[in-house]
């Protein structure tokens, strides 16, 4: 039987980042995959594809509006087919890059499912075929799968999920989406770039219900002005095949019963955990709905077991946050002082246009804690370097604790916000307060600029507004 310091279930961003890092710190380390590719849900059908097609949109956008800047492009067209095969082109040579990665760094891989078969042992299943091999300790990094709707099939054809969307042979007219979250919201932006009839039906009151409450306001308003539909506080009722294209029945927020048809429905309703062939049955793991308790540095109550991503009670379910947690986990078995990884600390990025960055809490999430809360807001409007690229849009905002200058949380909807929320990223992390990133010199012209004016604005100091 071999015999590893590690074995890794799962290969996404999770467990090839935890693999790589524990084959630098000197750990023997195995990782089994279900799937035919390395990578996982991230880039093969979620992060990278969907931001490859995004960016594409973003372009087509810009060209569109060429004379703005004094561009004629005469007969401009979308070329769908070199759209996707730009995006497959992409996830192919990442994909091959992870398994450079892993030759690179001696990271052993096996093909099947994997499940923890005891105290230091893991079974592979493959085409019936049991392998089972031999690890100090265990990492669970299985990653999550699209949530359906109570009688809803995933048909593939005109009923779709975020893996089924990525490859349509053409721009459907009409589109409905059924979720308003952070996959909703950016699918509804890259078909509506293209040329899609959108509709979103969100059961919350509001898009992006996570993002600040502000945030989702400002979204809203740009999506009404691009022309896509919007319904929330809908409940669906049913959503079925059809002659002419899937009806999607749903209960608006004054109850009335709506109907649309559609060429083809999204349903981007959220993820749920992919532990039930995980062999945990036997082991002292506490699960909550699918969902695995940890420790701070990814333990389970199972010694010898961690977890990672998105199978992981309590944390985002976003790539980046993942990574991390294989850095620390694998970190704590090499006898590496690690931190524990703090939820407040993460950042989420929306890739919609106009794009969101946050980190930390709103400031609804903050007046609720109990801080004495000061805001600070400053607009693209009043940015040179917005204005110079044409995206205006939306706004910087800062949620401080006013006694002592605490940042508690950062919000942006505007262009490139999820780069230029790396910033208060750091600054959180570091423990900046107010007044530090009030004389943090930003350069100009710089979208980024307009966080020194927003933190700045918290004192009624900001000097472009």
């Amino acid at each position: 039987m071999s015999k590893f310091d590690l074995a890794i279930i799962g290969s996404g961003p999770g467990g090839y980042v935890a693999a790589i890092r524990a084959a630098q710190w000197g750990l023997k380390t195995l990782v089994i995959e279900k799937d035919a590719f390395l990578g996982g849900t991230c880039l093969h059908v979620g992060c990278i594809p969907t931001k490859v097609l995004l960016h594409q949109a973003e372009v087509y956008e810009t060209c569109k509006k060429a004379q703005e800047f004094g561009i004629d492009i005469p007969a401009m067209q979308l070329n769908w087919p070199a759209v996707l095969a730009r995006k497959n082109k992409i996830v192919a040579k990442h994909a091959k890059g992870i398994e450079f990665l892993f030759r690179k760094n001696k990271v052993e891989t096996m093909h099947g499912w994997g499940r923890w078969a005891g105290p230091g042992r893991v079974a592979i299943e493959n085409e019936g075929a049991v392998t089972e091999v031999e690890a100090t300790n265990v990492l669970l990094a299985a990653g999550s799968e699209a949530r359906s709707l109570p009688g809803v099939n995933f048909e593939g054809r005109a009923i779709l999920d975020n893996r089924a969307i990525l490859d349509l042979p053409e721009i459907p007219k009409r589109l409905v989406i059924v979720g308003a979250g952070a996959v909703g919201v950016e699918f509804a932006s890259l078909f509506q770039t293209f040329g899609s009839e959108v509709t979103l039906l969100e059961m919350t009151p509001r898009l992006v219900p996570l993002e600040d409450e502000e945030i989702s306001a400002e979204l809203q308003k740009s999506f009404r002005r691009r022309g896509i539909q919007m319904f929330t506080g809908a409940t669906v009722e049913s959503i079925a095949p059809a002659a002419g294209g899937p009806t999607v029945t749903f209960r608006d927020q004054a109850g009335a019963s709506q109907t649309l048809v559609a060429d083809r429905v999204l349903v981007a309703v959220g993820r749920v955990p992919v532990t039930g062939r995980l062999g945990l049955e036997s082991s002292r793991v506490r699960i909550e709905r699918g969902y695995l308790h940890v420790g701070p540095h990814q333990e389970t109550d199972e010694p010898g077991l961690f977890a990672i991503g998105d199978i992981v009670a309590g944390m985002p379910q976003l790539a980046h946050a993942a990574s991390m947690e294989g850095i620390i986990a694998v970190g704590k078995m090499a006898g590496k002082d690690v931190p524990a990884l703090q939820r407040s600390r993460i950042p989420n990025a929306t890739y919609c246009e106009p794009q969101i960055g946050s980190i930390g809490l709103t400031e609804r999430q903050a007046r609720e804690a109990g801080h004495s809360v000061k805001i600070g807001k400053f607009p693209f409007m009043a940015n040179s370097k917005a204005s110079i690229i044409g995206r205006t849009e939306g706004f910087v905002k800062v949620v401080t604790e006013e006694t002592h200058g605490e940042i508690l949380g950062v919000h942006v909807i505007g262009p490139l916000a999820s780069e230029i929320i790396a910033e208060p990223v750091a600054a959180m992390q570091m423990e900046a307060t107010l007044d530090d990133m009030m004389f943090t010199v930003h350069a100009h012209p710089t979208l980024w600029e307009a966080m020194g004016d927003a933190f700045a604005a918290v004192r009624g100091l900001a000097i472009n507004a």
